[in-house]
């Protein structure tokens, strides 16, 4: 998985990937944790998609602007698929699991 922490990296990885995974995770919440875990689990069966992830408590400006700017609201856990640079899929705390995420993946690879 690769930390971003500004927006300057998150367009970066608009423009170079098609399709990718982010996950909001929050340090301090063990919903969260729990749903890093699945995404960290999902990640090393599906290697060939890149996996991003940023801290909100240290990354609270791009977490906003991805709520800005995508227009879906802010949520910690959140993971989102970016296809086209754009949302194809999001969801949120209990929601983040390795077989969602998995079938988000299979759902938008189409």
């Amino acid at each position: 998985m690769i930390k971003i922490e500004s927006t300057e990296e998150f367009q970066q990885a608009l423009k170079e990937d098609d399709h990718f995974f982010l996950l909001k995770h929050s340090l301090t919440c063990p919903i969260s944790q729990a749903a890093y875990e699945e995404y960290e689990d999902h990640e090393k069966n599906h290697g060939d998609t890149k996996h991003y992830y940023l801290a909100v408590q240290d990354a609270r400006p791009l977490s906003n602007y991805i709520a800005d700017t995508f227009q879906i609201k802010h949520e910690s856990p959140q993971a989102i698929l970016f296809k086209n640079e754009d949302v194809a899929w999001h969801a949120s705390h209990w929601k983040i699991t390795t077989k969602s995420l998995a079938n988000a993946l299979e759902e938008n690879s189409k």
